[in-house]
């Protein structure tokens, strides 16, 4: 029998221009307005999916880069997605939503009372992208950290705002109507936190939570990564080559670093990121995945403008037919990303040759690409759960109705016929429908 998965939306551009690019632009909705996310997180509800999570990039990168990421929409413009998060927690019920925040950028005293403050106004609906991005430390005044001190820094973080979270211990709250007294400050933590980044007190002026702690997601592949996951984590956003192999050893190694951190493995659930292309017919695969053999010079352009962007390194002004080497890239930049960019073979290769083969879609149904039918797709998403313990996916793109449906409306059924996706919600909020 199919066993139940968890499944999650990744609101990949940001709070930031929906559908830019795509014909769905024209649909006219006003990205700067809450009515768009609203309608759309509606309709993931509707769908069964565990949670939203929000992207964010606090900076629109270095001065090089600015029309790169701004030309297109690629990085920028975007909003604050924790300011959005009320609006979608107002139109939902079941639903976690988990905007992006930067654990260099915001201090922990300041995240933690937000996050409590959201997990109190949203029944414990509410969770912590925590992200290391170093790049927009000069827009605070900070120091630009290396890839593995980030990671410090947000070990350092977490446990402040955790500490602060717990700070108020069991029968702190009082609430005698008689005596009229609210709270007992004997059973507060007034502790002092002493970092190797952060130098705080406690305790935090926010009551505790009756449902447990905002969950924590991070994403993530490289070892800092894996670590930060494994210690911390309720949630690990994957990225890894989606066979049963790959998929089997990527959650072993999360595992293993649960295990390290006196954890259990149940105790964080692995969510790798999904974005297969539905259509409607074995014909209609066929033809999708030839055309996709031969991307137009606007097609190449285009996949380096993306990458570009992502990567915060201007590709389109290098020769697209000279050997492409890797170390053009700054210390900030994601090793995750780039092995996503130039893949593992250590082979010489152009960046004609990645972008074409970047461009190359194939047939989930034979394992070369992710291109398939309802049912294929099913099949797939089925085969992982019972044959590498696969705990859930999450789709990415805009939120925009356009995308949601094009994904879920006939992938939804099927899912729920096979009883792989929730068609009920427990009544304890997030944790509660991810770990109930």
């Amino acid at each position: 029998m199919a066993q139940l998965q968890h499944f999650g939306w990744f609101f990949g551009r940001g709070f930031g221009p929906q559908g830019w690019g795509h014909p769905y632009y024209d649909w006219n909705y006003r990205w700067t307005s809450p009515k768009l996310y609203q309608h759309s997180i509606r309709e993931l509800e509707q769908a069964g999916l565990d949670l939203l999570i929000i992207e964010d990039a606090l900076s629109l990168g270095s001065r090089e880069t600015l029309d790169l990421r701004i030309r297109s929409a690629y990085g920028g413009p975007k909003l604050d997605p924790l300011l959005l998060t009320p609006y979608l927690l107002d139109a939902t019920e079941h639903i976690g939503i988990t905007p992006t925040i930067n654990a260099g950028a915001t201090p922990p005293y300041l995240a933690a009372r937000q996050a409590a403050t959201l997990q109190h106004l949203s029944d414990s609906r509410f969770g912590i992208n925590v992200v290391t991005d170093v790049k927009s430390a000069r827009h605070f005044g900070l120091e630009e950290l290396a890839h593995d001190a980030a990671y410090a820094r947000a070990e350092d973080w977490l446990a402040a705002v955790r500490k602060l979270w717990h700070s108020w211990g069991d029968g702190a709250l009082v609430e005698d109507r008689d005596t009229g007294r609210y709270a007992d400050a004997s059973k507060l933590d007034a502790f002092h936190h002493e970092g190797e980044y952060f130098r705080l007190d406690g305790p935090l002026n926010a009551p505790p939570f009756a449902d447990g702690d905002p969950i924590i997601v991070s994403p993530g592949g490289s070892g800092p990564g894996l670590a930060f996951a494994g210690a911390n984590s309720d949630v690990q956003l994957a990225l890894a080559p989606l066979t049963v192999e790959a998929v089997t050893a990527y959650r072993a190694k999360v595992h293993e670093s649960a295990v390290q951190h006196g954890r259990r493995p149940e105790d964080i659930k692995i969510l790798f990121v999904f974005k297969p292309e539905i259509v409607d017919s074995q014909e209609e695969v066929d033809r999708v995945v030839e055309a996709s053999k031969h991307p137009t010079d606007a097609a190449v352009r285009a996949i380096l403008e993306g990458q570009s962007s992502d990567l915060e390194t201007d590709l389109t002004v290098l020769d697209p037919d000279a050997p492409f080497d890797p170390s053009i890239f700054g210390q900030h930049v994601s090793q995750g990303t780039i092995r996503g960019l130039v893949g593992d073979s250590g082979e010489p290769q152009t960046l004609r040759q990645i972008a074409t083969r970047k461009a190359k879609k194939g047939s989930i149904a034979d394992g070369s690409g992710f291109v398939g039918t309802v049912g294929q797709v099913a099949d797939f998403i089925e085969t992982l759960g019972d044959d590498a313990g696969n705990d859930g996916f999450i789709f990415s793109g805009d939120l925009h109705p356009v995308t949601i449906h094009g994904y879920l409306d006939a992938l939804v059924p099927e899912l729920r016929r096979r009883n792989i996706l929730r068609s009920e919600w427990g009544d304890r909020g997030t944790r509660s429908n991810l770990f109930g």
